[in-house]
């Protein structure tokens, strides 16, 4: 019992978050969820805003608990979405609240920057990342458009997993999966590109020191050993990028795989030792963000299960009441392929009714408009399936090997019917699990960086030996194929 370790996680997603003590113990993890809390996007003065405050006190008042219970935590690591940054004055004050990357104040200005500051292929060739309106960029160039006073103010800007350590342990880094998905890294340098920098009028200076998965950050400040009743515990740069986390947790025997991160949003791609810049990865809009001992994941990301939760959210009580597998259950019972979306149309971003903007999208497209619950679950989860098809089969075309496997981590791989209709769809074997993908690679760094596993081979090992993975065979062929066909006549609209 003695030489077992204790490493507290905190994970933070889009829409909640959690702290978490895992533990290894005898090449077996264990874990158990301490808090669980709601991520709020506040909206006040035309903007959407994360909470920078609250979810720090979130974390602090896990670390309490931990020390209540008297658990020896060996160190914390903590992961988050992707792109979004807090400025900081130059006396190490928060100047505002982050912008949230919903927020509209970065609409048009993707296509301004590409039009007046530099050319789109010439800002994918130094990146190899995804376009998409609120990567980081265009975030800081709406801001500097609009004459934004953070942004002019600001000593440091900080990602918001690094404004957090450093809110824990007064040092600013910049790690380096969270910078990867800010499309201002080049992947080959893997450093932050002076050009693209240039170009907002920023210098290198205004971010943290670089620094990869697995770097002490620091230790508890004083101020916070006294708040908790901790001691001076070690802050880990884990893989901050919740998905570099959920991808180093992916439980594969060798390369040969394809990994879905299945939550808000699907993240589907391969590991790749490095980034793959060319023409069809521009053209296909695919991403190269940065994974774990020096690798890349190459990727696409996919609107996943926001437009569940969303139309959830909608329903009337009587319905939210349902457990997620019986009102997904419930769908099954639905007219299959009978109204197709894109998941990834633009109406579906941020609308003010997400059932509505289902709806507008198949009465646009010529489609009867799916209704009841059940219909427009089966709507989304046909639609889902439907487009990890259309990106499975991009990535089979520029993979240099045979990929073997589909792998589903992250809350979706609960979902049995959406990951039957994956295998259906995409005709490959899919496993699922860990639904805790992200958590089990936050711990799993953290045990690497205490020196209790060498290597990203090794820490699969461990995951798959604790997990009994759920296998899906793809069946009924045909039947997607033709609907296949249809989701593409309607998607090219």
């Amino acid at each position: 019992m003695e030489n077992k370790k204790y490493f507290f996680a905190v994970d933070l997603g889009a829409t909640s978050g959690r702290t978490i003590i895992g533990t290894l113990d005898n090449g077996k993890f264990a874990l158990e969820e301490l808090t669980r809390f709601d991520n709020n996007l506040i909206e006040t003065g035309g903007h959407f805003y994360w909470d920078i405050y609250a979810l720090y006190l979130e974390i602090i008042k896990g670390l309490k608990l931990a020390a209540q219970r008297q658990i020896a935590i060996t160190s914390i690591g903590i992961d988050t979405w992707g792109v979004d940054f807090v400025c900081i004055g130059s006396d190490g004050a928060i100047l505002r609240n982050p912008l949230a990357y919903r927020d509209p104040h970065t609409f048009g200005a993707m296509e301004d920057y590409l039009e007046h500051v530099m050319p789109k292929k010439e800002v994918y060739a130094i990146t190899g990342i995804q376009f998409m309106n609120f990567n980081s960029i265009f975030q800081l160039y709406a801001m500097k458009r609009a004459d934004n006073t953070a942004f002019k103010q600001a000593a440091k800007f900080l990602f918001v997993p690094d404004a957090l350590g450093f809110m824990l342990t007064g040092n600013e880094v910049c790690e380096y999966t969270i910078a990867s998905t800010s499309q201002l890294l080049d992947p080959r340098t893997k450093q932050l590109d002076e050009r693209l920098l240039q170009s907002l009028g920023l210098s290198r200076s205004k971010f943290g020191r670089m620094v990869n998965p697995g770097t002490v950050i620091g230790v508890l400040t004083e101020e916070v050993q006294k708040q908790t009743g901790l001691g001076a515990i070690p802050v880990i740069a884990v893989a901050e990028h919740d998905t570099g986390s959920a991808v180093a947790a992916v439980p594969a025997k060798d390369e040969k795989f394809a990994y879905l991160s299945s939550g808000t949003w699907s993240l589907m791609g391969i590991e790749t030792k490095d980034a793959i810049i060319n023409d069809l990865s521009y053209e296909r809009n695919f991403t190269n963000e940065g994974g774990i001992e020096g690798t890349t994941r190459f990727l696409k990301n996919i609107c996943g299960m926001w437009l569940y939760e969303r139309c959830r959210k909608e329903w009337p009580e009587e319905v939210r009441r349902l457990s997620h597998p019986e009102l997904q259950g419930s769908a099954m019972q639905a007219e299959p392929f009978r109204s197709i979306i894109n998941p990834d149309d633009a109406m579906f971003a941020n609308p003010p009714s997400m059932i509505g903007a289902i709806q507008a999208y198949c009465r646009k497209t010529g489609q009867p408009a799916p209704g009841t619950p059940s219909e427009i679950c089966r709507c989304i989860f046909d639609s889902l399936a439907l487009r990890y098809r259309q990106v499975f089969t991009y990535l089979t075309e520029i993979a240099d090997f045979p990929i073997e496997v589909l792998h589903i981590i992250g809350g979706g791989s609960l979902n049995k019917y959406l990951n039957q209709f994956t295998a259906n769809a995409t005709g490959a074997t899919v496993l699922a699990g860990p639904e805790e993908g992200t958590a089990i690679g936050n711990i799993m760094l953290q045990a690497k960086a205490a020196g209790l596993v060498k290597d990203i081979w090794e820490m699969r090992k461990i995951i798959a030996d604790s997990l009994q993975l759920k296998r899906f065979e793809p069946a009924d062929k045909a039947e997607w194929d033709a609907a296949y066909k249809k989701f593409q006549e309607i998607t090219a609209q």
